[in-house]
Parts: C-alpha cells; structure tokens; sequence
C-alpha cells in the first residue's frame, strides 16, 4: 500500500470565503516504512492571508511574493497524490481546500480527490480512540510519545512528517525512520520547487553495537507498558513474541 501523509496550511478559513492554499506538504510510505520522497511547495494565493492565519503559521504575504501559483505546480502534485491512500488530520478541511484549487482550474476531473485516491482522517481514528479527550496533533505527540519540538509554529511539511510518526505510533509500527538527505526547496533563484527527492547515501560506516543495561531494559519495559495503557493493546511485537513462545511450548 502507497500511503502520503498531507498537510496544507491556508489564507484563512473557510473554504467558502475565497481562501486559499499557501502551502502543501507530503511525505510518502510504502507499507509502513517512509521512503524519503517528499512534495512540498509554497504557494502565491493571489490574496491576502489573514492576520489570525499568520499567527497559527507564520507565513506572511511578503513570503509568498514570487512563490508560484497552483496551476504551475498542479499536474506534479496530482501525480504525487494519485492512487494513494492520503492520511490527514481533519482530513475534511485539506481535502475541500485541495478540491477547490482544482475546480478553480476548471479541472472537474480532478476536483474531487476521493475519486482518485484514498482518504483516512486520524483525527476521526483519534476521537474514535481516545474520546472526550484532546486529540489534536500536539495533544497525540505528547500521548503517544513522538518528538515535535521543532514545532513552534504549523508548517506543512513539518507537520506531515509528524503525522506520520503518529499515525505509525497510533497503529503500532515503528515510530519513525530517519533518511539522510538535502530537504532544502529551492534551486538558487529564491523559486520553490516541488517534489525534492531525499536518497540514502550509497555508503555508511559500520554502526557500533552497544549492549543495553539493565536500566535501559527498565525503561523499555516501562515504555512498553505506557504503550500497552494508550493504545488499549499489547504492543505487536510483544504479542508475537508471546506466540513464538507457546509454539515453542
């Protein structure tokens, strides 16, 4: 399964109101495992973006001089999307914001992305999951154990890379695999540019192997627990590992 965690940060809100995309984020998965590929691109709106926009985001008109407009970047973005599972935090909001830059386009064939690729919103599998609680990304970060404190402001990128470490903590995979690469979107002339691609180097050196003590045993059996205690369930490796053990009996 092809899987693209998505963000969008906006002029404002709503939709309905005339505000636009200013910038999209995507990080890509095959199965559970990120690949390193990555859409991001900021964009001109052609309008003002509100003051209480700039506060959540940080991203001003003056940034956004000269950055392009959807319709350059529209076809490598839907080429990125296409046929993907999408995984979005109140996916609602992204995907009508994403629907209306596509009609605006006239691109009726495009303009409703569930019809090309599919949709699950972990805001919904949070209230689901948690409910009566807080759960939007800052409160899961914290529930599940997942590092965001390069988020002093929304980004788009920045929170899809996030998302996705959660949505795996969420659904009890690996929490995050770090690739090495240039994540920089420009190319020298101050133009962003969309669908930067990070790759491995072709060599590493040998990675030391140190032997876990008895605290750090302690603790990964106490962060087992908190684990088991937030997501209601043992912890799938701890249950093959129970399996193996009476097959083994």
């Amino acid at each position: 399964m092809r899987y693209v965690v998505l963000d969008t940060e906006t002029t404002g809100m709503p939709v309905t109101d005339g505000h636009r995309i200013i910038e999209i984020g995507c990080v890509e998965m095959l199965g559970r495992k990120l690949t390193g590929r990555h859409f991001h691109v900021y964009l001109q709106p052609d309008r003002e973006v509100d003051e209480g926009a700039i506060a959540v985001h940080g991203i001003t008109n003056e940034f956004l001089q000269g950055k392009p407009r959807f319709r350059e970047v529209a076809d490598e973005f839907y080429e990125f999307i296409q046929g993907a599972e999408l995984i979005i935090h109140n996916a609602a909001f992204d995907i009508g914001f994403i629907n209306n830059e596509f009609a605006l386009l006239a691109q009726t064939e495009r303009s409703e992305v569930s019809d090309y690729c599919g949709v699950l919103d972990t805001l919904a599998m949070a209230r689901e999951r948690h409910p009566g609680q807080r759960n939007n990304l800052d409160a899961l970060c914290k529930r599940y154990g997942v590092d965001n404190s390069g988020r002093d402001l929304h980004g788009a990128l920045l929170d899809a890379e996030i998302l996705a470490d959660v949505y795996l903590a969420m659904t009890g995979g690996q929490t995050h695999l770090s690739l090495a690469g240039e994540t920089g979107d420009g190319n020298g002339s101050g133009r962003q540019q969309a669908s930067p691609i990070r790759r491995l180097p072709a060599a590493r050196p040998p990675t030391p192997v140190i032997p876990a003590s008895q605290a750090d045993l302690e603790a990964h059996a106490a962060r087992l627990a908190a684990i088991e205690k937030a997501a209601g369930t043992q912890p799938l490796w701890l249950q093959l590992e129970a399996g193996g053990q009476s097959a083994a009996e």
